[in-house]
């Protein structure tokens, strides 16, 4: 397998190659000692941002087009993405941004989530997608083909042992699984199923269905799901319902909130005292009170915003606008924007090392 270089490109391409990679090398290890985030670019790489000066500082490529769902192992050794157009993972070298390997998953990978030497990555044989067509139109007939056929191929979560560098098993989903989220006592996967209004809850070692959580009668097309830092609660998000829904331990919703329009990615701030959840139509983050779920705030962002993560000081959040095409900082205090990031290509995702919570992760 070829081992693939991040290409560092805003550092001069006038420079000799000499200079040009010590440059590249002090740059990366300045950021390092302070922290990086890595931003999934759909129609690009993996953009990396150095967190003490929030520029970027290169670009990995991870080998394969599309990427979106990506996470970082606890051990900060592998950057890990879902890569739409080659059906597959990259596992990457953090630390040099070479790919190790490519791991075949199945068609449109695109959440990724790690646990432990696992990495779970949702994949959609036989995806749908796209808002709700009017009744009655030939694109209301060709996506029920197409529903129909989905029904046939549900999606799937595949599971890769990392260290094998190979897929070990699969669990079946709903339609369309989106947002995958893990028990408070780690034996069990919450997923959310976009094409049939559904969340999901299996056991992670025998794939076992466990429990089927209708939304329907809230909203169409759960997004996001996470995890309340105390374990006790979970909230997913509806994108066409523009609401939350709320689930105890036992996995029963216990409430619905309303919120701005089309939210996606959700995520509570370290503690547990804030609610953070983008809204792409809105342009912006919403923030709620957990303990009664009232709205705070709304933060104006960039236009079409999946993902987001803290920094690992929890100073900042840095947020993914895919249709702007850029990564929007706001203080995590004074819930202000205070940069912006721009030249990204269709970014979709975001983590950081050291890990910290976001709507993709949680140390």
């Amino acid at each position: 397998m070829e081992l693939r270089i991040p290409a560092i490109r805003h550092l001069g391409r006038a420079l000799p190659l000499l200079g040009l990679a010590c440059l590249a090398a002090v740059s990366i290890s300045a950021a390092r000692a302070t922290g990086m985030a890595y931003v999934s670019n759909q129609d690009g790489g993996v953009t990396v941002i150095d967190l003490n000066t929030l520029a970027a500082v290169g670009e990995i490529d991870v080998g394969a087009g599309g990427p979106r769902g990506l996470g970082v192992t606890a051990d900060g050794k592998l950057l890990v993405t879902a890569n739409r157009d080659g059906g597959n993972v990259a596992l990457i070298d953090r630390a040099s941004g070479k790919v190790l390997k490519h791991v075949p998953i199945g068609k449109n990978p695109e959440f990724v989530r790690i646990r432990g030497d696992h990495a779970f990555v949702s994949f959609e044989p036989a995806a749908v997608g796209g808002p709700p067509p009017k009744p009655g139109s030939e694109e209301e007939k060709a996506m029920e083909k197409a529903r129909a056929k989905a029904q046939e191929e549900p999606a799937q979560i595949a599971v890769v042992d990392l260290k094998q560098g190979k897929v070990i098993r699969n669990i079946t989903g709903g339609l369309e699984t989106e947002g995958i989220e893990f028990s408070a006592d780690g034996t069990k996967i919450l997923v959310t199923n976009e094409e049939d209004e559904t969340i999901t809850v299996h056991e992670i070692e025998t794939g076992k269905l466990v429990k089927t959580i209708s939304t329907e009668q809230y909203g169409k097309r759960p997004r996001g799901i996470k995890r309340a830092p105390d374990g006790k609660s979970y909230v997913a998000s509806l994108e066409f319902g523009n609401r939350l829904v709320v689930l105890d331990g036992e996995f029963n919703v216990v409430k619905d909130v309303p919120t701005g329009a089309v939210p996606y990615g959700v995520a509570f701030d370290r503690k547990g005292e804030r609610l953070f959840v983008a809204l792409a139509k809105d342009r912006a983050l919403q923030v709620f009170d957990p303990k009664t779920y009232q709205p705070i705030k709304k933060v104006p962002t960039g236009e079409r915003c999946w993902h987001f993560t803290f920094t690992p000081d929890d100073k900042q959040i840095l947020v993914a606008c895919g249709r702007s095409h850029e990564v929007v900082v706001i203080d995590a205090k004074t819930l202000e924007p205070v940069k912006r990031i721009g030249g990204k290509k269709l970014p979709w995702g975001i983590v950081t090392y050291p890990k910290s919570v976001g709507s993709l992760d949680t140390p």
